[in-house]
């Protein structure tokens, strides 16, 4: 599996991921009914894909977009992983990848306002709690958890590579 920048080419790849995503069924259907991920909006903002395959041309196996704002936080905008490929820990390497996404844009956090059920997989990868965005109806029906994930500082591969085992 490989972690490359999005391209115009997947739009359609990522719209049937969110479309079809498991976490979105029931009362949360209305939220991704008729969503789209399209080819403008990839080629406007980080988006990364996990795809298999060497070169990742593979299947995508999920994605997220990062939007990065000079005056503020950094923010997560999508992240999703499909349905068939969770708990493989692709979710984590998306995470990893954004912080260091994150962190050479210049940002010390990224801003997660989570799907409902996804806020324990924030908690789980080190973001907190900081607050509740209000419903918004008729697009978003429910308040959602708002996140603060620490970019952290980036740790040179030296010290990776000198440690030692206990």
């Amino acid at each position: 599996m490989v972690i490359r920048r999005g391209e115009e080419r997947d739009a359609g790849r990522l719209t049937r991921m969110v479309r079809r995503s498991g976490a979105y069924e029931g009362p949360y259907a209305a939220m991704v009914d008729g969503y789209r991920v399209g080819p403008d909006y990839i080629s406007a903002h980080r988006v990364f894909v996990a795809a298999e395959g060497e070169c990742g041309d593979g299947e995508v196996l999920g994605f997220y977009a990062l939007m990065v704002d000079p005056v503020g936080p950094a923010e997560l905008d999508l992240l999703f992983v499909a349905d068939r490929a969770q708990g493989r820990g692709i979710g984590r390497l998306l995470i990893e990848h954004l912080r260091g996404e994150a962190r050479r844009a210049g940002a010390g956090r990224v801003r997660i306002v989570s799907h409902p059920p996804a806020e324990g997989f924030y908690r789980s990868v080190g973001a907190r709690r900081i607050g509740t965005v209000p419903a918004n109806p008729p697009a978003v029906a429910w308040d959602r958890p708002e996140l603060s994930l620490p970019v952290g500082p980036e740790i040179p591969v030296e010290l990776v590579l000198s440690v030692e085992p206990a």
